[in-house]
């Protein structure tokens, strides 16, 4: 479809954090055009990408934002989108009792089927949060693959391998099927963690990035204790410690990276790693507070991700945002500690690095369309001060207007465009809940 935005306030991330009016155009998957409004007449000072003047009017729809903001989706760098099913289940326990008490006993009762409505779920509540590309970590991917193509998602899917599911064969054949599953679809390399994930295993996926001279994922120092036990085992944390075995070769990163020492710092920096910072699920946790701004002053790409629904439990990328300057400041006690403007920068063009997707984070012609439209007719961003700031201090999900993903609209106005009606993948998930949990 050939669509037009006009008459936006547009904030682009190419370059700079400007605000400018205009219009955005897109053709198919893609953006064409991100400049000033047409003249009246329709026609442009010359051709914009594979539009001719003459056809620019040939619109299949023309969206009057009214002033409102245009800007790229953020893209949200690390997921467990199918534990939907534990929302508000398993919680206010530690991280490990949390896991191997309450998450491991009851994930071992879902089929392939329960993910896939479950992974919907997920995606639902992505799209109105601005969300629209995630990086997800969960056993079965073909079933999240699945889910995110029907809906017309983003998604890339890193491997959870460690020493209770899948196997080093299964994860080659994941990386040979999937990056040619969907354009939706990548898939990067990775592992559970060192604590659940044995040295014979963690050899193999370092081949594996050798063969493919690809990057390496993992969940990495979220806890004090799970940087001790790797000390007590190994004599090295654990960023030294995988990168030791040649893990890190071809880039990548880690989750949550809430107790990193300056090696690790150091390491991340010259391996060209990105740190993902989780502050609601650390918080929630109690597993403690990132070091976002020595990680940004040593030179450390960062991005932000919620987590999973069952340690959030919100998918909520302005609630991530605003936690994450909000933490970082009180750690620091600085109130000029990592400001909205890098904050905002990790949500977006921080993600789409994590995540190797060269063609989102910036509103740019030969991009792809994943953009959204934000409301700025509320209370809650009045007055137009500094939009930048509006989004992280006090933007909110209400905000979220509509959300488009490869050149698709799959939110407006609260109306959802999936494929699937809502009220059935509530009632599907529902269903789920009852059936595993009468299984206890």
């Amino acid at each position: 479809m050939k669509i037009r935005f006009y008459n936006a306030r547009i904030l682009a991330m190419d370059k700079d954090m400007e605000i400018r009016r205009g219009e955005v155009w897109v053709d198919g998957s893609k953006i064409v055009y991100v400049g000033p409004g047409k003249a009246d007449d329709g026609e442009h000072e010359h051709p914009v990408g594979n539009f001719h003047l003459d056809e620019a009017r040939n619109w299949d729809r023309e969206i009057d934002t009214k002033g409102n903001l245009v800007m790229p989706g953020f893209l949200n760098a690390h997921t467990h989108s199918a534990m939907t099913f534990l929302r508000s289940y398993a919680d206010d326990l530690p991280l490990h009792q949390w896991l191997e008490q309450q998450v491991f006993p009851m994930e071992e009762k879902l089929t392939g089927e329960d993910i896939y409505w479950l992974a919907k779920l997920a995606v639902l509540e992505y799209l109105t949060t601005g969300i629209t590309a995630n990086f997800d970590m969960y056993f079965r991917p073909e079933e999240i693959a699945r889910a995110s193509v029907e809906c017309g998602f983003r998604t890339v899917i890193v491997s959870g391998l460690n020493n209770f599911t899948s196997s080093l064969k299964a994860v080659e054949q994941e990386y040979q099927k999937l990056n040619h599953y969907h354009e939706l679809i990548c898939y990067r390399l990775g592992f559970h963690a060192e604590y659940t994930t044995s040295e014979e295993l963690l050899k193999g996926v370092a081949a594996l990035a050798e063969k493919y001279q690809a990057p390496v994922f993992t969940h990495n120092s979220e806890t004090r204790e799970e940087v001790e036990q790797c000390i007590k085992r190994h004599g090295k944390t654990p960023t030294a410690y995988l990168d030791s075995l040649g893990l890190f070769a071809y880039g990548g990163g880690g989750y949550h990276c809430v107790y990193m020492s300056k090696e690790d710092q150091e390491i991340f920096s010259r391996r060209g790693l990105t740190a993902v910072t989780n502050p609601g699920s650390n918080m929630k946790l109690a597993s403690g507070v990132a070091p976002v701004e020595d990680l940004l002053e040593n030179g450390v790409s960062l991005a932000i991700g919620t987590d999973g629904p069952a340690s959030n439990n919100c998918l909520d990328m302005f609630r991530e945002m605003f936690l994450v300057t909000g933490l970082a400041k009180l750690k620091e006690q600085d109130a000029a500690a990592v400001p909205a403007e890098q904050v905002l920068q990790m949500a977006v063009t921080g993600g789409a690095r994590a995540m190797g997707l060269s063609g989102c984070g910036c509103l740019a012609p030969g991009k792809l369309a994943d953009l959204i439209v934000v409301d700025l007719h509320q209370p809650n961003m009045q007055p137009l001060n500094n939009l930048v700031k509006n989004l992280v201090y006090s933007g909110s999900k209400q905000n979220i207007k509509l959300a488009m993903v490869n050149g698709r609209v799959l939110y407006e106005d609260g109306r959802f465009f999936v494929g699937t009606e809502p009220e059935e993948i509530y009632q599907k998930a529902n269903e789920i809940v009852r059936r595993i949990d009468g299984q206890r």
